[in-house]
């Protein structure tokens, strides 16, 4: 009797002992609503996970029907989506931008990276490194700069075309 019962609480503190080391304390789990076939997306969930995340990865054949029920705007939209505490992060968002997202709980729906961009995480190819910006985007499909990457031309070289 007291083996089973000595056997039953190991496994319990083991069962435990895994749990915690997967999900940091009070650090909420990242759903990744992406394509089975998808390496890019494969590889920002790694991103992820390797800067702290616990994520939970939903594979769908078809995206659009997510994106719809989930209020993601079409000009917005990227390879994968994710839900993380109320919020939507819909394409190659870097993990850092998703930590101060979750810091600063704006009033937004969510933040996105539009298209696939070129050294965005997940989609690095060798040194290049593309700029762009990570959408802040609220109910009505606003958005707002959130955070910039990359180089940038300067202001007045940007408006010269």
């Amino acid at each position: 009797m007291h083996t089973i019962a000595f056997t039953a609480f190991g496994l319990i503190v083991l069962l435990a002992a895994a749990c915690s080391r997967s999900t940091p304390e009070g650090a909420p789990v990242i759903t990744v609503y992406k394509s089975p076939t998808c390496n890019c997306c494969s590889v920002w969930v790694e991103h992820l996970k390797a800067n702290g995340f616990a994520t939970r990865v939903e594979a769908q054949r078809d995206l659009a029907p997510v994106r719809a029920r989930l209020g993601v705007p079409a000009e917005l939209g990227s390879c994968h989506t994710a839900v993380v505490d109320g919020y939507l992060v819909e394409g190659h968002v870097p993990a850092e931008d998703i930590r101060r997202l979750l810091a600063d709980k704006p009033k937004a729906k969510g933040i996105a990276v539009p298209g696939m961009p070129i050294g965005s995480p997940g989609m690095e190819v060798g040194a290049r490194r593309d700029p762009y910006e990570v959408l802040l985007f609220d109910e009505t499909g606003h958005t707002q700069v959130f955070a910039r990457h990359g180089d940038w031309p300067a202001a007045e070289d940007a408006h010269a075309h």
